[in-house]
């Protein structure tokens, strides 16, 4: 199998998914048709609702959600080869994630910009509301630890990409102030952008910037980025969003189109060759279901997008019909990232010649049976498959080795830190909300709300446990990661399910949205009952969480479903 072939068979379902699976959506379920004052103009303040081009707010939407999941997800999962592998991530991305996404942005348009949350006590009742609340805050403590970490892991480990990374805050706020302020077209400053920020990346190459020259240990160092990264995403929640988050994001998108341009250049000139098994059944690994489908979280699917769409999107657009491009368009790109991280898992690192791999160490030739040998060295790795695969594809361009790593790691990077500071913003609407239906007022304040984002966040990262899959101690955020991906998969389950009553109130076809949500709903329970057993007599704290996450998803099922029996006895005595 040539690797060109799945990147061609991912190009093709994509394309023919957004040319007429999403007019279909548009038309049938989601009314894009109707004249529509959205948000944006109704309640803009320039400072969290603000009418924004749609090219812009694909940018920032597109960027949000394509953090780091969507490639340490496929890198993860290549561990039970190529064609689950692929098939999830192209299959599910038009007809689960697209689809999720999309709808979560036109219904928090259509309600005023509020979000799922908010919109659920409407469509079922308060106690849902707070659930949903309660769940959510749970699920972005989580994200803004792990994130977080993941960048302070790779400014430490690539010191090179450090200045590029940090210069780019300064240059969007530049841009920002040209657009916003003086008017500018955007097109032309943040392609200068763009250029300024690959100049830099060449600068970065040459003189990396590292806390361990200046007398920090690797620990040390890599806390002290987890502390400024803290700093730089709760100011960043705190400002307008045209003044940072919009053109960061803007500049992003270019950034992101031109890497995944590189990568399947690369693809297509080096052709490397499937080194990965079609299908593994054995090993000493998790078994395929429900894992593969919890492994590639945001690469098909994600909760955390339906907050993207309804925390920040939906109070930003323009035109009800730019939703198409914002909502199906952003998860097609996500999902397109995805497929190069697979393709670089399975087959790019063939390419790969002397390296250190986190979980094996030094390797002189690199191919997917060392890689994936066992399941521990196959999460132990993460997105090493990514930053090497797609880094030797690069260098099959003519990009010397270092500007090679350079460039993929501030690609991570930079999208890493994107749903940092974003998730941040959208944990501050979510306290603020919880603040209002709970009667705490402080948390409607701004800066308090921010701070109660973060607080948390950071004891996730300075205090320890036990992990019980491996009987290592470390981070709490770490440990707690392998239920993130289920929690994330059944926030979108819930999600779906709003957006199915919600739609099917307004007698439209709902089972676009309906076997999704029940698909999803079935196999993120099973993996939260097999993370449970697993936990169980090994971490209390792991197992309690676990659990209490059960109930939750259950209790706002059955809700769900008491719901629907209502309102079928209401249309019945109508009738009558």
């Amino acid at each position: 199998m040539n690797s060109v072939s799945l990147a061609l068979f991912g190009f093709l379902v994509f394309f023919l998914g957004y040319k007429f699976y999403s007019a279909w959506l548009s038309k049938r379920i989601y009314d894009l048709g109707e004249d529509f004052r959205t948000p944006a103009h109704t309640y803009r303040d320039n400072i969290d609702f603000l009418p924004t081009k749609k090219h812009i707010l694909f940018g920032h939407h597109f960027t949000s959600i394509a953090g780091a999941a969507p490639i340490i997800g496929p890198c993860v999962a290549a561990y039970w080869g190529w064609l689950p592998a692929i098939i999830w991530v192209v299959l599910g991305t038009v007809f689960i994630g697209a689809v999720h996404d999309f709808g979560a942005l036109v219904m928090s348009v259509k309600e005023k910009g509020k979000s799922i949350a908010d919109i659920s006590s409407r469509i079922i009742n308060d106690r849902v509301r707070v659930l949903f609340l309660i769940f959510i805050v749970l699920l972005v403590w989580l994200v803004l630890a792990v994130f977080s970490m993941a960048i302070a892991d790779l400014f430490v480990a690539i010191p090179t990409a450090v200045l590029p990374i940090n210069i780019e805050i300064i240059i969007a706020l530049g841009v920002g102030w040209l657009i916003y302020k003086k008017g500018s077209d955007a097109l032309l400053p943040s392609l200068c952008a763009l250029g300024l920020l690959y100049y830099f990346v060449w600068v970065g190459t040459e003189t990396p910037i590292s806390f361990e020259t200046m007398g920090l240990t690797k620990t040390q160092s890599t806390n002290t980025w987890v502390v400024l990264l803290f700093i730089y995403s709760g100011i960043a929640s705190l400002l307008p969003v045209w003044m940072l988050l919009q053109p960061r994001d803007f500049i992003n998108s270019h950034q992101l189109i031109v890497g995944l341009g590189l990568l399947f250049m690369g693809i297509f000139i080096a052709q490397p060759v499937v080194d990965a098994p079609m299908l593994r059944v054995t090993g000493d690994g998790p078994s395929l279901f429900p894992m593969l489908f919890v492994t590639i979280a945001c690469g098909a699917i994600s909760g955390f997008h339906g907050l993207v769409s309804s925390g920040t999107s939906s109070k930003q657009l323009d035109q009800l019909t730019d939703a198409r491009m914002v909502g199906y368009g952003s998860m097609i790109g996500e999902g397109t990232l995805a497929l190069a991280s697979t393709i670089a898992a399975v087959a790019g690192i063939s390419l790969v010649t002397n390296c250190n791999l986190p979980a094996v160490g030094a390797v002189a030739d690199l191919n997917w049976a060392i890689y994936y040998d066992t399941w521990a060295h196959a999460s132990g790795n993460k997105a090493a498959a990514f930053v090497l695969g797609g880094g030797a594809l690069i260098e099959s361009l003519g990009f010397s080795p270092a500007l090679a790593k350079t460039l993929m790691a501030v690609l991570v990077i930079s999208f890493a830190a994107t749903t940092l500071d974003t998730a941040t913003r959208i944990q501050r609407f979510i306290l603020a909300e919880l603040g209002n239906v709970l009667k705490i007022p402080v948390l409607k304040n701004r800066v308090v709300a921010t701070l109660t984002a973060i607080i948390p966040a950071m004891l996730l990262v300075f205090t320890y446990v036990e992990n019980p899959a491996t009987g290592v101690v470390q981070n709490t955020g770490w440990a707690l990661w392998p239920i993130f991906g289920a929690s994330n998969q059944m926030l979108a389950a819930l999600t779906l399910m709003i957006l199915t009553l919600y739609f099917w109130q307004r007698k439209k076809p709902i089972l676009p949205l309906f076997i999704p949500m029940l698909f999803i709903m079935i196999i993120t329970l099973t993996s939260l009952f097999l993370k449970a057993g697993q936990f169980y007599g090994s971490n209390l704290f792991l197992f309690s969480l676990d659990i209490f996450l059960i109930v939750l998803i259950i209790w706002m099922i059955i809700e769900g479903l008491l719901t629907v029996k209502n309102l079928k006895e209401k249309h019945l005595l109508f009738i009558k």
